[in-house]
């Protein structure tokens, strides 16, 4: 078994995945993480839906956008942000939620997800499994809050796909340590020339890997944020009854 620092060190995004089931008990395992994992003021505003049906996994991959390997790994885990056994809790003794109505509850609940997708990955990979966190069920979140039948005061933040690995991904390079790790305050000075160094090592790789469409970062960092790549999402939380006027 490997150490968890070469777990966390080795990462990477698989996309090629056998029929191969997921053993009940590593899954178990898995979502064991999570469960444990921390949350803000013991808010415990996380819930997963795990996805093994086929069919069903194939209607995420096309509210993701087209993501083959969501319907081909073996499952689907959606990370919700949940408020809504927050707001029962508080019915059972007349109290009554507002919290979902600032924007503080949105960043608190996604960082929540965010630590227990962590801990997802890191032992789905310890049990010998490759993972790929999606992002893409944004794309449409309304369509799949209807899959997954998803109560008033949730939202699907992200989801993972586990599965047993087919074709193994190359890691892919890095920004310099220096754009990442800043002594005492953010250091500005370099960042331009580590960025440039960097567009050029991204082409390298794509090449190395026999990828003659591989874009710079600059390149493909301006695919998603030189728009609103997501635009549905502001909507879906304010159906869902979360603010962020607050």
């Amino acid at each position: 078994m490997q150490s968890f620092i070469d777990i966390f060190t080795s990462h990477k995004s698989e996309r090629s995945f056998t029929d191969q089931p997921v053993d009940d008990a590593a899954l178990g395992r898995i979502i064991e993480a999570a469960y444990r994992a921390p949350t803000s003021v013991n808010s415990q505003q996380v819930s997963l839906v795990v996805t093994r049906d086929a069919a069903k996994r194939a209607e995420i991959a096309q509210i993701a956008g087209g993501q083959p390997w969501i319907a081909k790994g073996a499952v689907f885990i959606t990370l919700v942000l949940d408020m809504h056994k927050s707001r029962v809790a508080m019915d059972a003794i007349d109290q009554q939620q507002v919290a979902q109505q600032s924007i503080e509850s949105i960043v608190s609940g996604a960082t929540d997800v965010g630590i227990a997708l962590g801990s997802i990955m890191a032992v789905a990979r310890s049990e010998g499994l490759g993972i790929v966190p999606i992002g893409g069920i944004r794309r449409d979140p309304q369509a799949m809050i209807a899959l997954l039948d998803l109560p008033e005061y949730t939202f699907p933040v992200a989801g993972v796909v586990i599965g047993h690995v087919d074709q193994p991904a190359a890691q892919k390079p890095r920004l310099p340590m220096p754009t990442f790790r800043h002594e005492e305050r953010y250091q500005q000075a370099g960042l331009a020339q580590h960025i440039a160094d960097y567009n050029a090592e991204m082409v390298q790789h794509w090449k190395t890997i026999g990828r003659s469409d591989g874009e710079s970062w600059s390149e493909s960092v301006s695919g998603y944020y030189s728009k609103i790549y997501f635009p549905d999402v502001l909507p879906a939380l304010k159906k869902q009854g979360f603010g962020n006027d607050k």
